[in-house]
Parts: C-alpha cells; structure tokens; sequence
C-alpha cells in the first residue's frame, strides 16, 4: 500500500462525507469507498442486527444484499456474527471462503455459491455502542491481507461516527422504510395520474396535513388501496 497517496484519498474521503446531506448519503459513500480505496474489494456493505434481523444498511454491489440476506435466514455467518458482538471480536478476515468454514458450514456453502472467495470485516463501534459491520467481499481467495485493516479501520470510524449521530439504529431502519413507503405511493400517483415528481409528493403532503396525519400514513394507505 503506497501510505502517501492512502493519506491524500483519505483526507479526500474525510471532506466528501462532510457534505454529505443525509446520514444514508454517509454509508453509501463509505462503501463505494471501501471498493474504491481496498485493493482487489469487488463489494463491500454495512450490515446491523437488530432483534435478531439482518438488516443492510448501505451496499455497493450486488453480492452483499444478498449475503446479508442469507445470514439473517441462516442465523449465522462472519457478518453477522461481528454485527451483533459474538465473541467480543471487532475484526475477521477469511482468506479462501472456497475451503470448509466450520464456524459457519452452511453460509459458507451459500458463499461459494455467490463466487465469494474472500472475506473481511471491520466492527462499528464507539465507547458506547455498536453499530454493526462494515464488510468487504472478493471474487479472489488470499485477497485481503493485514495491511488493508488499516483502510478498514478508518472506514468504519467514519461509518461508526455518522451512525452515532442518529439516534437509534431502529430509527434509521424507520427511515429507510418512510422513504420507500412515500416513493412507492408517488409512483402510483405519477402512473395514474400522469403527475411529476414534484405533483406526486405535493398532493401527498396536502393529504397529510388536511386529515393530520403523518406523511408515511397517507403513503401506506395508496399502496394498500393498490394491492
């Protein structure tokens, strides 16, 4: 790793999650970067548990949803396992997925399945909390090596600094399901009624303060009135 020019992308990624608007706008950055910034990383996601459910909260590639997805099923997998704390570990790196994994036989077998040959894994915490994961996935086995631990490092810290600033990982899954609730009532409204984006969500919100109720409310009742 060429430690100069790590320092100047660093110092690069520090100013641009600044400007971030929103916390999701945060982790979405973080995981682009983790590809961007960890050589031979093909994927990489933050992943959190909450009551025993898997829940991604940023991705950047196609193989983390679904091996999040998979551990939650499976109740078992590195991601998950440093997600909710097992075993007091804050790091894991699995050199060749190709090869039996005993901690986790039938993930791994799920994990060949994706093409996954390599994995690694950074704990988002603070002196107070932890947040879940930040993990990175390669096609390769003998990918990540102790030297990309560093870069892992400061992209939880910075993955785990945005999340303590919301207040509960609960709220955050609340929000992510607001969004889509009211995205998803939008479209109905621009389909049927040939609205604009701006249209949809202004007839929305006017629903939402005549009857005085909460704008995910009135989103929820055009998608069951649609089903």
């Amino acid at each position: 790793m060429q430690w100069q020019r790590f320092a100047e992308q660093m110092a690069e990624l520090a100013r641009d999650l600044l400007e971030k608007p929103s916390l999701q706008e945060t982790l979405d950055a973080i995981s682009t970067a983790a590809v961007e910034l960890v050589e031979g990383c093909d994927a990489a996601g933050i992943l959190a548990v909450r009551k025993g459910k898997a829940i991604t909260l940023s991705l950047c590639g196609e193989t983390v949803e679904a091996s999040d997805r998979i551990q939650g099923q499976l109740g078992e997998g590195p991601c998950y396992d440093l997600a909710r704390g097992v075993n007091g570990e804050r790091t894991y790196r699995i050199a060749d997925m190709t090869r039996p994994q005993p901690a986790w036989p039938a993930y791994a077998e799920e994990a060949r399945k994706l093409g996954i040959g390599s994995m690694a894994g950074i704990l988002l915490y603070t002196d107070k909390e932890d947040f879940g994961a930040l993990n990175f996935y390669a096609r390769r086995p003998g990918t990540f090596t102790k030297d990309m631990e560093t870069a892992g490092w400061v992209l939880a810290s910075h993955a785990a600094v945005a999340l303590a600033s919301a207040r509960t990982i609960d709220q955050l899954e609340h929000a992510m399901e607001t969004r889509h609730a009211i995205g998803e009532a939008m479209g109905i409204l621009r389909e049927r009624h040939r609205m604009s984006e701006d249209e949809a969500f202004n007839v929305l919100r006017r629903l939402s303060q005549h009857h005085n109720i909460k704008l995910r409310d009135v989103a929820q009742r055009f998608r069951t009135e649609r089903k």
